[in-house]
């Protein structure tokens, strides 16, 4: 029989204790009204990018979403099964949330294996498949940076992944009218986690710059 982990059941005991201790907790407020987040989070599945810990925040205060790579695909047939889809029209349409953040990281290992690999080279694998989202990232990569080291190709790849992410969420209608009625903004960031920055893209600069 599997047994439970301790450190976990410690742990939840620890959280119990912080948050449940109390009828005024903040977790009580939460189950009475209900989770208004104002801010979604597209990040990686990477266990040391999390979201509400890179950013310190309390519960209740982002709606995330995580996959490998952080990645947003973009509008399809419907067809098939597509929860980070689902969960962004979730947090658009009914939580009514203000901005989306697609949360990049220095030594993702998706991207990692994409540009090690060359591009995608087993179609059969459903990692794969998904990294094909950001194929046109990698290329456009290597064009431009063919002498550069591997790791300098990798940090470029993560980075423009990104961008091509936040293309894709302006390929939903639901997301794109509200952006451009100003209900909704949308953010590329990335995480060092070698340095402990954190970095946002800015259009202007069309470079990603320290927060």
């Amino acid at each position: 029989m599997n047994t439970i982990p301790r450190k976990l059941l410690e742990g939840f005991q620890r959280f119990r204790e912080r948050h449940f201790k109390s009828d005024d907790s903040l977790y009580q407020q939460l189950v009475k009204e209900g989770q208004t987040p104002r801010t979604m989070v597209v990040a990686c599945c990477d266990s040391r990018v999390d979201p509400a810990l890179v950013l310190d925040c309390e519960p209740g205060d982002l709606f995330v979403i995580r996959n490998v790579a952080n990645l947003v695909p973009p509008i399809e047939g419907r067809a098939g099964h597509h929860g980070t889809t689902a969960a962004i029209e979730y947090g658009v349409r009914n939580l009514g949330v203000e901005h989306i953040i697609v949360l990049g990281h220095a030594q993702c290992g998706g991207i990692g294996a994409l540009v090690r690999s060359g591009g995608v080279s087993n179609p059969g694998s459903f990692i794969d498949d998904w990294m094909c989202l950001v194929e046109s990232a990698r290329r456009s990569v290597m064009e431009e940076m063919p002498n550069a080291t591997l790791k300098e190709q990798t940090r470029a790849c993560e980075q423009r992944a990104i961008l091509v992410s936040l293309d894709n969420l302006m390929t939903f209608s639901w997301v794109r009218e509200r952006v451009e009625a100003g209900k909704l903004r949308l953010h590329g960031w990335y995480f060092d986690i070698e340095h402990g920055q954190l970095l946002r893209y800015d259009e202007n600069a069309r470079a990603y710059i320290a927060l």
